[in-house]
Formats: structure tokens, C-alpha cells, sequence
């Protein structure tokens, strides 16, 4: 099994999302929802982590949001007047 920081499992009626994940510990929230990201802040080692999730099943990770690309306009500069610089440069 590859854990990864991020990751969102199911196991029954909760979800459980590792928070921080290190050599031998795993910080992991178990919530009740996944909308109001509301739970309780565990830390555990990392066998015992392995253990919990044995039954549990891992969630595809969210979608990302691709906002359409629109295309730039080209930005010019105003027309130049050549008298009225000529006049203030002297």
C-alpha cells in the first residue's frame, strides 16, 4: 500500500485524510464529512495506521478545476504624437 500526503479513505461511515505523513508516524483527521472538514487531529504510528485501513477503501483524488484559456488581446500603446514630443523635448 502507497501512502501519500493528501489522501482521502473511506472505512464505514467516516473518511480519514492524511494530514502528515512521516518515516514512522502519521498524523490523520477522521471526519464524519467530507464538505464540512470538521474531525479529530490523530497521530499514530505508522503500523498501526497500515491496520486501520486494512478494510478501508481509498477515494480517487478530487478533480482539479481547468478554467478555459482566453485569449489575450494585444496591448498597444497610444499613438504617438511627434510634434508634441518634438515641442517638449526642447
Amino acid at each position: 500500500m502507497k501512502l501519500c500526503q493528501g489522501q482521502v479513505w473511506k472505512q464505514g461511515p467516516q473518511y480519514i485524510r492524511i494530514v502528515r505523513l512521516e518515516r514512522l508516524e502519521v498524523e490523520y483527521k477522521s471526519m464524519t464529512s467530507l464538505t464540512t472538514k470538521e474531525g479529530a487531529l490523530q497521530v499514530t504510528s505508522k503500523k498501526d495506521f497500515c491496520r486501520l485501513l486494512k478494510t478501508a477503501k481509498l477515494l480517487p483524488p478530487p478533480k482539479a478545476v481547468v478554467t478555459p484559456k482566453i485569449p489575450s488581446l494585444p496591448i498597444s500603446s497610444p499613438p504617438r504624437n511627434e510634434a508634441g514630443s518634438a515641442a517638449a523635448a526642447r
